[in-house]
């Protein structure tokens, strides 16, 4: 089971840019390796992380085989109006991992 963490202030003025802090746990597996059989293990990784304020996308990033395992991403974004931002990761053989977060602008 894989779990994200968002990490951002829960509290901000309108126009003040936050940083927003995200880790998902995850193991990785890009598909190169083989076993003592000689048989392929089959990629299994992160492609895409998504951002979004309520209903607007706000960042987004496509990933490759070269991600790390447990991957951390960060970015900042401008306060404009309260919201919930929720974070959603989506790999391979239909892996999708979601967290939220309600942030109140004042």
């Amino acid at each position: 089971m894989s779990r994200a963490i968002i990490r951002v202030s829960s509290n901000a003025r309108k126009g003040e840019v936050l940083t927003v802090k995200t880790l998902i746990e995850h193991k990785m597996e890009s598909g190169f390796r083989y076993t003592s059989k000689g048989e392929r293990v089959p990629r299994d990784i992160i492609t895409t992380f998504v951002a979004m304020w309520d209903e607007e996308e706000i960042w987004r990033a496509d990933l490759s085989s070269a991600i790390a395992a447990n991957p951390f991403v960060a970015f900042t974004t401008v306060a404009t109006n309260t919201g919930t931002l929720r974070v959603t990761w989506s790999g391979d053989n239909g892996f999708q991992v979601s967290e939220e977060m309600r942030i109140t602008v004042t």
